[in-house]
């Protein structure tokens, strides 16, 4: 699933190509990747004839403000990759594949295209004067963003005070923090020098902070990187992130260490692999 740079990249594209983009058509072509309204024939009628403003990322969602042909404000369009979403940006016509979802084009004949192959994937229209939270119900249940001032040391001490939850696991619910996943708690731990199992309220202060800012560090780098490609991810040009070569730990399990040479690890913690190397961290 894209975690937080791989939605941080794709904003970017998406902020950069279709910013004033004016929506002349839409077609929906599975109906389950429209979350709101009920009927994909209504958000395709909501988004025609506006313009795109402004991409916004919260978590692992996406934010594009909408405009009125006479500037106005005119709701939201909010989209959640999940697991194998992914946006192309396409000058030409060129035939959708099978797993195409939902087509944009402009008067011009751009288009942008929603592909996802598992189908998980959802937008949302959110009409002016409406939170957004109140349509895009899972906006309400995220933490503060890592790079945000709230998201402290002694703010994770706070939240974790007591827990017997392993920190790996805490990492990847995103209540606590949003947008982290599976990838880059795993590097974010390795660099922290802290093992995934280990009991959550048992970390002190200084080991928090220590985490708070190699995951900063962390999610920085992969940004930097366009994100990690180890299977679906893609941005608008069909371009592969390329932090995955970099990764310390992540999927290395029985390769050495890249820092001391130890075997490089693998268990699964609530359902999920963890990588960590037995040595760089304790």
């Amino acid at each position: 699933m894209p975690e937080l740079p791989e939605v941080e990249t794709v904003r970017r594209g998406l902020d950069q190509q279709t910013h004033g983009f004016l929506i002349d058509r839409v077609q929906v072509l599975r109906d389950r990747a429209i979350a709101s309204p009920d009927s994909p024939a209504a958000f395709c009628r909501a988004l025609r004839g506006l313009r795109v403003g402004r991409w916004h990322r919260r978590g692992k969602y996406l934010l594009a403000d909408l405009e009125a042909p006479g500037g106005s404000a005119a709701g939201r369009w909010g989209v959640h990759l999940r697991m194998t979403g992914q946006f192309l940006w396409l000058a030409e016509e060129r035939a959708p594949c099978p797993h195409t979802r939902v087509r944009v084009w402009s008067e011009a004949g751009e288009e942008l295209r929603f592909v996802d192959t598992r189908s998980f994937g959802q937008m949302w229209w959110v009409p002016a004067g409406i939170a957004a939270e109140a349509v895009m119900t899972g906006l309400q249940r995220l933490g503060p963003e890592p790079f945000g001032t709230d998201f402290t040391g002694a703010y994770l001490r706070e939240r974790l005070k007591g827990s017997r939850r392993p920190i790996k696991n805490a990492l990847l619910d995103q209540s606590l923090v949003a947008g982290v996943g599976n990838i880059y708690a795993d590097e974010s731990l390795f660099t922290a020098g802290i093992l995934p199992q280990t009991p959550s309220g048992r970390l002190g202060r200084s080991h928090l902070e220590r985490l708070r800012s190699a995951l900063v560090d962390v999610l920085e780098t992969s940004i930097g990187a366009g994100g990690t490609t180890f299977s679906d991810f893609r941005d608008l040009q069909g371009t592969n992130g390329n932090y995955g070569g970099q990764a310390w730990v992540y999927r290395r399990s029985g390769s050495p260490c890249r820092r001391c040479g130890t075997v490089i690890l693998r268990e699964k913690l609530g359902g999920r692999s963890s990588h960590w190397c037995p040595r760089c961290q304790n």
